[in-house]
């Protein structure tokens, strides 16, 4: 199935998928477009300065989906325009919204975020997409990209459970392997509803996600930002301690930056690593 989207202002694909926020995207350089697994379903995207063009797996039109992926539906104008009141203004926050001018939050699967970022705890990118690409293609379901290619669908709650602790660790996941084990056990038996969870305050979601072994507050809001629709939501990992270190020697009130503090904490993520980058390259 194709799509094609009016490109809205603020918004750039390699933005969205270089920020850390999803793991099973990769850049296909001889197509020029970013490539995947969502929501059981193969999914490209590319872009001009108009429009989005999105070409699935799926036999049956569900544009919506996309849309609502992609978060197009978002009005970024408003968002940027809330961050800089909840930042005052400031020069930091306003140089970071102008060098990840293009990046969005994906509305994601709940329980895809959830086991990705247990996974992700102690691990860097290269090697948190390569578990998540090793349980995907031994306990999730293969699907067929439009040109014939073999892709494996995020493997279910029941799956995983089903795989049990040893055969997810022998995947090289660690430690991790008895947390994913549990928050797919705890999905099977309703002890866990990404649902229910959603319709939570943040406060309130915070608290139930921690209920998951293996799960704190970094991984917890990960998910409610990336997985459950919660923009408020803002990670602090030992990364965005440095930052706030760095850029707010007086502190900053995670807490108290308004419904897209989640958004401003992605700007600021992705400045960091732009202005390393640079300097790297001017030494």
């Amino acid at each position: 199935m194709k799509y094609t989207f009016s490109r809205p202002k603020h918004f750039d694909l390699d933005m969205i998928f270089d920020c850390g926020q999803c793991f099973r995207f990769n850049k296909n350089l001889e197509k020029n477009v970013w490539e995947g697994v969502a929501f059981g379903e193969y999914a490209a995207f590319s872009q001009d300065d108009k429009k989005i063009y999105t070409e699935t797996s799926e036999r049956r039109e569900n544009a919506k989906l996309w849309e609502h992926f992609l978060a197009l539906d978002c009005d970024y104008d408003e968002v940027q325009m809330s961050i800089l009141s909840a930042f005052k203004c400031d020069d930091i926050i306003k140089r970071a919204m102008a060098v990840g001018d293009g990046i969005r939050i994906l509305r994601q699967d709940f329980h895809e975020t959830l086991i990705s970022f247990i996974i992700s705890q102690n691990n860097n990118i290269p090697r948190i997409m390569g578990i998540v690409e090793r349980i995907s293609r031994d306990f999730g379901e293969k699907i067929i990209a439009p040109d014939k290619r073999e892709f494996y669908t995020f493997p279910t709650a029941n799956a995983l459970f089903s795989a049990g602790t040893d055969a997810i660790f022998e995947r090289k996941t660690g430690f991790r392997a008895k947390y994913i084990f549990d928050a797919a056990r705890r999905e099977v038996e309703n002890d866990t509803d990404g649902g229910k969870i959603k319709e939570m305050s943040s406060a309130d979601a915070l608290n139930e996600l921690c209920k998951i072994s293996g799960v704190g507050p970094k991984v917890a809001n990960c998910v409610m930002l990336f997985g459950l629709d919660k923009t408020d939501a803002f990670p602090v990992d030992v990364w965005i301690k440095k930052v706030i270190a760095k850029y707010f020697p007086s502190g900053l009130e995670t807490d108290k930056l308004g419904p897209y503090g989640g958004v401003a904490q992605q700007y600021l993520f992705y400045f960091e690593r732009y202005m390393l980058d640079r300097e790297k390259k001017e030494n």
